[in-house]
Formats: structure tokens, sequence, C-alpha cells
């Protein structure tokens, strides 16, 4: 019991609030099963494997359930974010600090030094944590483990569990229930379970997420895997096609209908973990006007990154002779420039005017990629382009963006910068379809300005950084390519100023002038 003298005149308990018996217990329960890994993963001979993952998972599980039972079937249903910033973990104290120090450590050793992992090189079996994964997949897949194994098992118990914690946490709205349940079942058959039985299949396939899209599916296009995919029948085929459907027409189809919600909330791994495992750390994104400037000058650098790495990937192992194949790198550079002006011309008829000053920027990128890859196609040679052998710039893409801004800083800085600081900053994906929706989507969450009282709980826990009490103090839509459209915004505002719709397109970006001080004039709101 806390015997401190209360100085806080605030109603609510200034401190945050000890553990309870049962938490502290379901706790070390949690710390027993990461005990056995880091016993795994210093060397320690464990006998029958197979039993002890079974235990160190279990009792992982059976932690995060009895915690959050704990903590939010005891009480009603409703809000529950009191107290974030009164906790060492999710205020960026020692706790938060340790945490991300773990995480991107972790990331590092995964990424760059798998054998500390237990990785065997040249055939030779595993050892330490990896080998502790063993049985599991050669149960799933008839192979040995590997670090991406041992990874995509942990990411997988990491979003079905916290998933679980999500639930309970926001158990009074229909809409957080239904897109964790999604996120946990992408999560769980298309990022883990059919790429493993895909294996099983046929040894020869390329590893695919079918969920996965370019750019975030960066090696799709790389010549080992079209020629894994194209030299393994109907099915390699098949799967090549429908990762070229989704770019072109199943992903711009369901963000016209739905926003780039239906992506980034619904379906993408790295939106799950975010909100499921990184949903304490939700508050911790910066909502200064400096970190947005920051943000849409960082993540279209990205998207302009990723689009001539994949061109350039393309362009390595493509000949000069149509006799050989039809698509000579003259051809595809023609076709690749033509699409993009096709795109960029169609853009600025019909939706300069909405974009406003981000058609200047849109325009510095479309100039910026063509001009790239025009130097690249009158510099490049059969082995380099960009004056770089073929090899290291198509491994470039992966070391930078797919590891190192992705992984480590990614997730590594959940516990500093807020849970989606890859989607925010980073993810070519989201970049584009946040510009889709900006463009053409019926999403946009409506505002009533009337029953706003200004409480800023929206603003604070929008992951993304925006300033949604601006947007419902003024009653205007909010339509913004960052928006993920999680929707804990409306989740967690006391008076149901928000609301997620998908609606006409007219009349979805608004700008509704309010009497603020000497901000308006009212001979001009008389004029109209």
């Amino acid at each position: 019991m806390n015997h401190k003298l209360q100085e806080s005149m605030s109603l609510a308990k200034p401190d945050a609030k000890d553990l309870t018996r049962k938490q502290k217990i379901s706790f070390f329960i949690g710390v027993l099963g990461l005990f056995i890994l880091v016993l795994a993963l210093l060397n320690i001979h464990l006998p029958n494997q197979g039993l002890v993952l079974s235990l160190a998972l279990g009792f992982i599980a059976v932690s995060i359930i009895l915690f959050s039972n704990n903590a939010y079937l005891n009480k009603s249903k409703g809000i529950k974010n009191d107290g974030v910033w009164f906790k060492s973990i999710s205020s960026r104290g020692v706790l938060g600090w340790a945490t991300g120090i773990i995480l991107t450590s972790f990331y590092i050793v995964l990424y760059f030094f798998p054998q500390l992992l237990g990785l065997g090189k040249n055939g030779a079996p595993n050892t330490g944590l990896i080998s502790l994964f063993d049985p599991l997949s050669n149960l799933l897949s008839g192979r040995p483990a590997s670090q991406w194994f041992v990874y995509g098992s942990l990411y997988t118990i990491a979003i079905l569990f916290f998933g679980y914690k999500f639930i309970l946490k926001y158990r009074h709205n229909r809409y957080q229930q239904l897109r964790t349940g999604s996120v946990m079942f992408f999560q769980l058959g298309f990022a883990f379970l059919i790429p493993e039985f895909l294996y099983r299949m046929n040894s020869n396939l390329p590893y695919y997420d079918l969920k996965s899209i370019w750019p975030l599916n960066y090696y799709i296009f790389d010549e080992w895997s079209v020629k894994g995919f194209l030299s393994n029948g109907n099915l390699g085929l098949a799967l090549i096609v429908f990762g070229i459907l989704s770019i072109f027409v199943i992903t711009p189809i369901l963000t016209y209908k739905f926003g780039k919600r239906w992506y980034c909330s619904w379906v993408c791994g790295c939106g799950g973990l975010a909100e499921t495992a990184g949903d304490p750390f939700r508050q911790l994104s910066s909502k200064k006007l400096s970190a947005w400037k920051l943000e849409r000058w960082l993540i279209h650098t990205v998207l302009v990154f990723s689009v001539v790495m994949t061109i350039a990937m393309v362009y390595t192992y493509l000949g000069y002779d149509s006799n050989k194949f039809w698509l000579t790198r003259n051809l595809f550079i023609r076709l690749v420039i033509g699409f993009l002006t096709l795109l960029f011309l169609a853009v600025m008829a019909f939706k300069r005017k909405e974009l406003g000053k981000d058609a200047k920027y849109g325009a510095i990128g479309y100039f910026a990629v063509i001009a790239l890859l025009l130097v690249m196609h009158f510099t490049g040679t059969t082995n380099e382009v960009f004056f770089i052998k073929g090899s290291a710039l198509r491994s470039a893409y992966g070391l930078f963006i797919g590891s190192i801004f992705s992984g480590v800083i990614g997730t590594g800085f959940y516990p500093i910068l807020g849970n989606r600081v890859w989607c925010r900053f980073g993810c070519p994906m989201a970049a584009i379809l946040g510009f889709q929706q900006r463009l053409f989507s019926k999403f946009r969450i409506t505002t009533n300005g009337g029953q706003c009282i200004s409480c800023g709980n929206c603003s604070t826990y929008c992951e993304m950084g925006i300033d949604v009490r601006s947007y419902a103090q003024k009653g205007q839509n909010i339509v913004r390519s960052s928006c993920v459209g999680c929707g804990v915004c409306s989740a967690v505002c006391p008076r149901g100023v928000l609301k997620l719709e998908n609606g006409s397109l007219k009349g979805r970006i608004n700008s509704n002038d309010i009497l603020l001080g000497n901000n308006v004039n009212l001979i001009d709101l008389l004029k109209r």
C-alpha cells in the first residue's frame, strides 16, 4: 500500500497503479518462459526440445492472458487509457529505454549476426535458441529452423496474445475487436502457416507471404525470385500474377472503397504488431509540426528510393536482344517512364486543386524518379547500374529499408518514438496507399464539432501523430494520407465526436471556417 502523502488536487489518482497479486504472478510466469528462451540462447543443453519450447511459449501466452484478464475484466467496459504517462515503460522512463535497447539489440543480432542465435552454417546443425525451434519447424515444413522462422514464431505469438489483450481493453468497441481479429488471422494464416505449408508442398518455391505486397515484398521482382516462380509450374505463375494484380488492381479498388485502413489496420503484419504489442506506446508519437514535415519528406523519399531500386533490380537482369526475350532494357524503361508520366499527368489534370501545395512536392518526386531512371539507362552497363554492381544494388534496398529501417528502428524504437515509427516515416506501401486515399478514397473520419469538449484524448492516442482535436474542434472531416484508420481516436472519445465512414467523394475534403479571434474576416463570409 502506498503511504506517500498525496498533494495532488486531481480527482484521479496521480500515481501509476500498483500491480495486483494476480498480475505479479502472471508476470512471474512470463519471465519464467523468457528465462527458458534465454537458457537456449546461452547454448545450455535442454533435453526434449519440443516439450521445452511448448513450455516456454505456453508460459508466455498464459502470462499475457492472465495479466490481461485481471487488468480489464475486473473493470467496466470503456476507455482504460489512464495512467500511461505515470508508468516508466510507457512514458520513456527507465523501463521504456531498457525495453527499447533490448528490442533494438535483438533486431541487430537477428539481421546481422544470426550465428549468435545458433544458426548452423554450411549444413551444420543449429544450436542455441534456433535449435529449440527445430521441432516446430520440422513439424510445419519438414526443415530445420532458421532465424527467420524463430522471428516469425515469436512475431506471431506476440500478435495473437497481445491481440487478445487489445480486444479486452477495447471490448466496448466492435470495430476494434473485428480489426484486431483480422490482423491475428492474417498473421497466423497468411504470414506464418501458409508459407510453411507451401514449402512442404514444393520446396523449390521462393518464400511468399501472400499478404505482403510490393514494395513491402521488395524481393518478389528480384531475379532469383522471378526465376523461382516461373520454373515451378502453374502454382508459381499464379503467385507472381497474384503479386502483380495486388499492386495494380486489388490495392486501388480496396483503397477506393475502404481507405488504406483495409491493409494498414486489418491485414499488414507490421501494423498488426504495432497495434497489439505496440499499443502501450501509441501516445509517444510526436504531434509536432516539425515531425509532420519530416514524416512527409522522409516517407516519400523512401518511396522514390523503393521505386527506383525495384526498377533497377529488374533492369539488371534484362538484356538488349529481343530475340532472346521480348522485354528488353530499352522497352522496359520506356514502358516504366510512360506509365509514370500518364499517372502524373492524370493526377495533375484531375486532382491538382485537392492536392494544393502538395502537387509541387509530387512534381518534384516525379521528376526525380524520371531523372534517376534516365541516368541509370544511359550510364548502365551489362553488370552495373548507377556505377554499382547489380548484386550490390539489389542487396542495398533489403539492408537499409527491409532491415535497418523497418526492423531495427521501426520496431526497436516502439518505447521511444511510438508504435508506428516505420508506418509513419518509412513504409513505402503506406506512402502509396496514403496517396490513393488522399486522391480517390471514399474513406474519411467525420467530426461533430458541437459535441467536442477538447479533452485531447483523440490527439494523444493517435499513433500517426495527427492532431485530431484540431479537426474535431472545427467540425472538419479528417482526410489525411497518413491516417491508417485504426479508429482508436473514435474509441477513446468520451462524446462520440468522431466516426469512421465510407461515403460519397463529394464533400469529402472540406474546410469550415470558425471564428477564432481575428482569424476570420466577417465581411468575406457575408460575401459568399
